[in-house]
């Protein structure tokens, strides 16, 4: 019987264009995203490096974009917020049926556009509707490894057998199944996080 629900927020609540930092980039010259830089986003995604030194990285590679050039690539991936997804979430939490959690992969860069693009008071009312909000560059924890869903199970006294995860990223929902959390790979192009209660994974 599922009593938790945790779930991804880019591509199941908010819609991204994945390819679009790397187009964007590439329109201002950069022909190549080297393995260094692959490790740098990593590292600042997990918070191991702050806003200004992440920025500093990329000038170091790339001293002719202006910084905030590069800032507007970045955040280029962040599309729009449906507010059928928003009513559908405080339905839920209303419902009082399941214990509901956030868990993504997001740096402070994303966060603090969305939190600009959306308002403070839509982005509290959408935070709101969780127990537990928790974005990858705050907990220092990111997906796919293991340890950040036992992180999540052990923080909350979750039974993974009790828990079910939404993630658009096949490796996620691979990692989370595992730990024998039940999963649903989200397909964000034919697939809506609305329908999440007629999943035939959601009830098996």
């Amino acid at each position: 019987m599922i009593k938790n629900i945790v779930f991804d927020y880019g591509d199941v609540f908010i819609n991204l264009d994945k390819p679009a930092t790397v187009r964007v980039l590439h329109e201002l010259g950069v022909k190549d995203i080297s393995e260094e830089m692959m490790n740098v986003y990593k590292l600042y995604e997990v918070g191991g490096i702050a806003t200004g030194e992440f920025v500093n990285r990329f000038k170091e590679l790339y001293p002719n974009i202006p910084s905030h050039k590069f800032i507007d690539a970045w955040n280029a991936i962040l599309l729009d917020f449906p507010l059928h997804r928003l009513d559908f979430i405080k339905e839920l939490k209303a419902s009082g049926e399941y214990r509901l959690f956030l868990l993504s992969n997001t740096n402070d860069l994303h966060i603090s556009w969305i939190q600009n693009d959306w308002g403070m008071e839509l982005y509290n009312e959408f935070k709101d509707c969780f127990e537990q909000f928790y974005l990858s560059h705050e907990i220092n924890l990111r997906k796919p490894n293991l340890n950040i869903y036992e992180f999540v199970l052990n923080e909350n006294g979750l039974l993974a057998e009790e828990t079910f995860f939404i993630d658009d990223t096949q490796e996620n929902t691979d990692a989370a199944a595992e730990l024998g959390i039940k999963v649903w790979n989200i397909d964000p192009l034919t697939e809506d996080i609305v329908d999440l209660l007629a999943q035939k994974e959601f009830d098996e």
